[in-house]
């Protein structure tokens, strides 16, 4: 098999697609680092000094919620005002810079500073949410429509190597800063310690923005479907074309159930993805042992994350999704009864062998259930459910801390969102769907299970 051959397999046989798909390489450097793995241990043992640490756990749940739920707020009328002006990348670059600037900034996070170390992360989290609504709606305009699955699991593929590659890098000089020049050994004062995870920052904002460049040299700006009046009233086309949008989901039932599947099941795995190593934290599991099992599940997920889109083909991708959440419930039951450090490593391997590649499928399946040319706003609703997803979970993890003053409960708690989620998914007629989506013609039921 040659090299293009190789490429047209993965999806990524065209320059513009290899630079859609770069752009998951560059900021999940931002999720693996900030979301993940060392900010929200900097933000516990640091930036919450002085607290107790179920108090540190409960307030970065919060701030989690304040900022997903301002990002479900603007996805829909941003998504909706990209549709009525060529400007998806323009939007794209204004929260990438956003993020950008405030994950750099978390370079100034001093011990106790828990009020900067939660606005920084708000606004970071607000730029690469914001960022990834126009990411995901240029899928539908850069993929043909038989390669959705793969480019998008080929996407999330590259980003497990990324962030993998980086995480790896900056595990090193925080274990070892002597190797890299940087200030070790006792007496050190307290910028002197916290240096090598403040200089991570500084690299995902650097790494961040460097390979997002790909994506706004060789991706075009999609041509809008816009009448001249909504292009010369745009504001006002905004919210009129939202209206009609969350009216005429209607017309699109499989993608409207879709929607609600994924609303459900996101839930579970965003709370796994954003409460893992504070859940670690609590049971006393050693900092280096969460960080180095991270870093092992990104190298782990991209095998998988190709291996799901290439199994779509043959199997569909709905029901690659409802073996992950099969999985997923396993990972919840064993979750509840994780004790030691090697449980933590060996649930983390689970997680990365279906994770991206069932987030690379819902997204790839809905882009294959709606109109291309309203591709903008149909996926500010996506981000809407994504973003109420990931609210539920950190906020039922601060509710839990503050009832029962302890996350085990928590955990099993996750279940039914799988199990409900999978249920609703599987009643997603995904080929009535797509001839809809094709015809602008609207569907009937959610029933057929096809695909």
């Amino acid at each position: 098999m040659d090299r293009r051959e190789w490429l047209a397999r993965l999806g990524l046989d065209r320059p513009e697609a290899r630079a859609w798909a770069m752009y998951d390489w560059a900021n999940s450097a931002m999720v693996t680092t900030i979301v993940a793995a060392i900010f929200p241990i900097y933000y516990g043992q640091v930036a919450s000094a002085g607290l107790p640490a179920e108090e540190g756990t409960r307030r970065f749940a919060w701030v989690s919620v304040v900022s997903l739920a301002i990002v479900a707020v603007l996805a829909p009328v941003l998504g909706t005002l990209a549709d009525t002006r060529p400007i998806k990348k323009a939007m794209l670059g204004g929260f990438l810079a956003l993020g950008v600037a405030s994950v750099g900034a978390m370079f100034f996070i001093a011990p106790g500073d828990w009020v900067l170390a939660s606005v920084l992360f708000v606004l970071a989290n607000v730029g690469a949410n914001g960022s990834f609504v126009f990411y995901d709606a240029l899928l539908p305009h850069v993929a043909r429509e038989d390669e959705l699955d793969r480019l998008s699991a080929s996407g999330y593929a590259l980003g497990y190597l990324g962030g993998g590659l980086l995480l790896a890098l900056q595990l090193t000089w925080i274990q070892k800063p002597e190797w890299f020049g940087l200030p070790s050994g006792p007496g050190l004062t307290a910028a002197e310690r916290t240096l090598p995870a403040r200089l991570a920052f500084v690299s995902v904002a650097v790494w961040w923005a460097l390979f997002a460049v790909p994506l706004f040299r060789r991706v075009r700006e999609p041509a809008v479907a816009a009448t001249a009046r909504e292009q010369a009233h745009p504001l006002r086309a905004t919210f009129s074309r939202l209206r009609q949008t969350y009216a005429e989901l209607r017309r699109y039932p499989q993608a409207a159930a879709m929607l609600l599947a994924f609303l459900i099941y996101n839930d579970g795995i965003g709370t796994i993805i954003r409460m893992a190593t504070k859940y670690g934290e609590e049971l006393g599991i050693g900092t280096s042992t969460m960080i180095a099992a991270l870093v092992l599940t990104q190298f782990v997920g991209i095998p998988f994350a190709f291996g799901f889109g290439a199994l779509a083909r043959r199997i569909s991708a709905k029901r690659m999704i409802l073996v992950a959440l099969i999985i997923y419930i396993f990972i919840c039951i064993l979750g509840h009864f994780m004790r030691s450090g090697q449980d933590f490593v060996m649930l983390a391997v689970l997680v990365a062998m279906v994770q991206g590649g069932s987030q690379a499928l819902s997204r790839s399946l809905f882009a294959s259930l709606i109109p291309a040319e309203r591709s903008g706003e149909f996926f500010g609703l996506f981000a809407v459910f994504e973003k109420f997803a990931g609210l539920f979970g950190p906020l039922l993890f601060a509710v839990g801390l503050s009832v029962l003053g302890s996350t085990r409960a928590a955990i099993l708690t996750l279940i039914p969102f799988f199990v409900v989620g999978g249920w609703l998914l599987g009643r997603v007629d995904v080929e009535r769907g797509r001839r809809d989506a094709r015809s602008g013609l609207p569907g009937t039921g959610t029933r057929g299970g096809s695909d």
